[in-house]
């Protein structure tokens, strides 16, 4: 894998999108993992604008630390990045108390509704600075097993590390000099008052996962975990296609019309 010329193929990708949308550079919510801190420091490298968020809702304290420390380190080596942190935790408990109770008590619809908080927020603050929001999904997480929030963590308006695995990923990031504490962290939304990470969630690795996607084999000479793995992934997939797929658009007939 030519990390060098991978890095440099992005930075030019993301350089000449920006131009040609009249846009003055990006915005990141950065979340104290891998994909945001390598997404970030991608955007950094075109030494165009950037603001960079930190957008704690009741964070567990390692992924906020986490997150302030890859901030800082990034304003540190780029003239052009400047970090902010917006505290959500009061917007989201105001938000509690004006839901009804069934969807308070729902924990993936309020899982979610931090996520659409954020988006929101880095949308308000990307228009208002004439920036781009810079999605950080990875390739599994976008097109394998669809794991991110619908107008969250999916509202966004490109997709810089979208055609990398998370093995590429997490190889890239330290290629670019992501900070240690952030390249030995277990993958996590951060989306959870219980910490859980993302492959308790999913119930498989990301290497795992990997394997999944590429498998064309015969599956009868797979082990009873590699036969677990398929059923997992393929449930997923599955079940998330709608995030991957453009909007559905009833089509009136001409003769209607």
């Amino acid at each position: 894998m030519n990390l060098q010329g991978i890095q440099e193929h992005i930075v030019s990708w993301l350089d000449d999108y920006v131009t040609k949308a009249n846009m003055q550079g990006f915005i990141v919510g950065v979340s104290g993992g891998v994909d945001s801190a390598l997404t970030s420091t991608l955007c950094a490298l075109t030494n165009k604008k950037v603001i960079l968020l930190n957008l704690p809702i009741r964070q567990k304290a390692s992924e906020y630390e986490r997150s302030k420390e890859q901030i800082e380190s990034l304003e540190k080596r780029f003239p052009n990045v400047k970090g902010m942190e917006v505290d959500l935790g009061p917007t989201f408990k105001q938000l509690e108390s004006d839901l009804p109770s069934d969807s308070v008590a729902n924990g993936l619809a309020m899982a979610n509704t931090r996520s659409r908080l954020r988006m929101l927020t880095l949308y308000t603050i990307g228009q208002s600075n004439h920036l781009l929001v810079a999605g950080t999904g990875n390739k599994v997480e976008d097109f394998g097993v669809g794991f991110y929030t619908k107008y969250g963590d999916g509202g966004v308006d490109i997709s810089p590390i979208a055609d990398l695995l998370k093995s590429q990923v997490f190889q890239l990031a330290k290629h670019v000099g992501v900070i240690e504490s952030i390249l030995k962290a277990k993958p996590t939304d951060g989306l959870w008052d219980d910490a859980r990470n993302d492959e308790d969630q999913i119930g498989a690795s990301y290497d795992e996962l990997e394997w999944a996607m590429e498998f064309k084999g015969n599956e009868e000479h797979l082990s009873t975990r590699e036969k677990e793995v398929l059923k997992i992934y393929r449930g997923f997939h599955s079940a998330n296609k709608h995030k991957m797929l453009p909007i559905p658009v009833c089509e009136i007939p001409k003769n209607l019309v």
